[in-house]
């Protein structure tokens, strides 16, 4: 937030600054924290070490750098911890609403609401899926930036599914998902399989965070577009 509101940098040059130095201050307390684990970050070369290590963080250290770079409030920091694969704890901070989000005090969710479910999708390139699925359960479209912006959203209760097909990374959804699934919420690929991380390929192309009576429904929805 200092850097963006410094006037220092504008455009790519301000999304690279904020990334550049979000990632080093968290890798360096990582590493003073928890000097014996792994690090997978998207703005870090990766290393072949981490396959072996059964703690493994997992770090978008700006998740949304468009929405960072056009003085927006949907973007997010993701840092993550993964164990034996599975996404053990998490926390994604959304610094221009001044919020953290971690799971290990998650909100409580909130009553489902009256009415048709809202449902998150990219604002730059909505998959077509989640916009056949949406169709076909009666779903408003909610247009927001970065992965964690739009899982947080579902996790605070400004909507009831963020279903994603259009590809990730770990890093994207690592620390979304420890997040989501601590605060109750339904978290799986859009196959209904668990997601998994410490992969040696860190590409995890889809995701499905949503209210756990919708579950079931969006599944088979979804299985029936990608048909």
């Amino acid at each position: 937030m200092e850097i963006r509101g410094s006037g220092l940098f504008a455009g790519k040059g301000l999304g690279d600054a904020g990334d550049r130095v979000a990632n080093r201050f968290i890798l360096e307390a990582l590493a003073q924290a928890r000097p014996g684990d792994a690090i997978l970050s998207e703005e870090e070369q990766d290393s072949a070490a981490r396959l072996s290590a059964e703690r493994v963080w997992i770090v978008d250290p700006l998740d949304g750098t468009r929405e960072y770079r056009e003085g927006r409030s949907d973007w997010a920091v993701h840092v993550a911890l993964a164990i034996a694969g599975e996404a053990a704890a998490g926390a994604v901070a959304l610094p221009a609403l001044g919020l953290t989000l971690a799971s290990d005090l998650p909100p409580a969710l909130p009553p489902a609401p009256a009415g048709a479910p809202r449902m998150l999708v990219s604002r730059s390139r909505p998959a077509e899926p989640p916009v056949r699925v949406a169709q076909a359960i009666g779903a408003e479209l909610v247009a927001m930036g970065s992965a964690g912006a739009k899982a947080m959203a579902v996790v605070r209760g400004e909507a009831e599914i963020y279903l994603h097909t259009g590809g990730q990374h770990e890093w994207d959804n690592c620390a979304p998902a420890a997040v989501a699934a601590a605060a109750g919420l339904h978290v799986s690929r859009v196959d209904g399989s668990p997601l998994a991380y410490n992969r040696a390929d860190p590409y995890l192309p889809d995701l499905l965070i949503c209210r756990p009576e919708l579950a079931a429904q969006v599944l088979a929805l979804v299985a029936e577009a990608r048909e």
